[in-house]
């Protein structure tokens, strides 16, 4: 299997930190072959090969490594990921990454309503599916971590596969109020996209009513597999559904230099949203950040 990387611009730095350690390994004194260059204004900010002409006092290279031949061998030998493992040089250990993160599997939860008898769950069908619609905020469906897009697949131990969206919304209504079992697996219509801020502080992206239209060339959206025609959902696993683009810019410019997207094509978002209220998300729909 694979190293994972979050994002291209880590896998380049993951290659640069391989090669200064081969360099080490080997007993090498030269430094590494790759550089990473000072962010000029619009620079992209990513690992490249120094072109051609670039004096040091451009860049920064990766320090020499000396030789020394009083160290056993074991003490230059890398300790390498393990396959499979994410491998996160410039993301670092982001916890945007992690509550932005798309688990595999599925998972239990336990469910109450609030003095009001209601869990602020809203559920549509999709393709003989069971989904979660919305979330209110302060809700007991916010409080055990519930989101957009989320699948249900059973309630109080009936499989949901063919229900109807008022099916399900009166399994709900008729459950135990003090404990409502379910069975749920992670956004399975989306995905998550790490990207890094230029120099200038953008991704390289064209927003208009939460819908990406347009990628800047050459631009970290673009280097990591943004496409156009898709809803952002969250930023660093925050919830921004309903929010004005304003706002949405507000969010992703605070969202530090490293930010995972979490999006879903336009298309299955408009068909999950159908007959939603746009009033009832921009007022409802629960925006907080959720815990790690």
């Amino acid at each position: 299997m694979a190293t994972l990387y979050p994002s291209l611009e880590d896998m380049k730095g993951h290659q640069v930190l391989q090669v200064s350690a081969s360099s080490a390994v080997s007993g090498l004194a030269a430094p590494c072959p790759l550089w990473l260059p000072v962010p000029e204004r619009g620079s992209l900010g990513f690992l490249t090969l120094p072109e051609k002409g670039m004096q040091p006092s451009q860049g920064l290279r990766c320090p020499p490594v000396p030789a020394d031949p009083q160290l056993p061998p074991q003490a230059l030998t890398p300790v390498g990921p393990s396959p499979g493992q994410l491998v996160a040089p410039l993301s670092g250990n982001s916890a945007g990454l992690r509550r932005a993160e798309i688990k595999p599997g599925v998972r239990e939860i336990h469910l109450c309503k609030d003095e009001r008898g209601k869990t602020g769950l809203q559920l549509k069908n999709v393709d003989q599916g069971i989904f979660v619609q919305l979330v209110k905020a302060n809700s007991p469906a916010a409080l055990v971590g519930l989101r957009f897009g989320d699948q249900v697949l059973q309630i109080d131990g009936k499989n949901c596969a063919g229900w109807s969206s008022d099916k399900a919304q009166r399994a709900l209504k008729k459950a135990n109020p003090e404990k409502i079992v379910m069975v749920v697996r992670d956004r399975p219509f989306q995905r998550t996209v790490t990207v890094h801020k230029d120099s200038t502080g953008h991704v390289g992206i064209v927003v208009k009513k939460g819908k990406i239209v347009s990628l800047a060339k050459d631009s970290s959206a673009a280097r990591n597999g943004l496409l156009t025609h898709h809803c952002i959902c969250e930023v660093n696993g925050q919830n921004v559904i309903g929010m004005k683009d304003k706002q949405l810019m507000e969010v992703l410019a605070g969202a530090g230099n490293v930010v995972t997207l979490t999006i879903i094509p336009t298309v299955i978002y408009e068909h999950m949203v159908k007959r939603l209220s746009s009033g009832l998300v921009k007022s409802s729909m629960d925006h907080s950040i959720p815990d790690l």
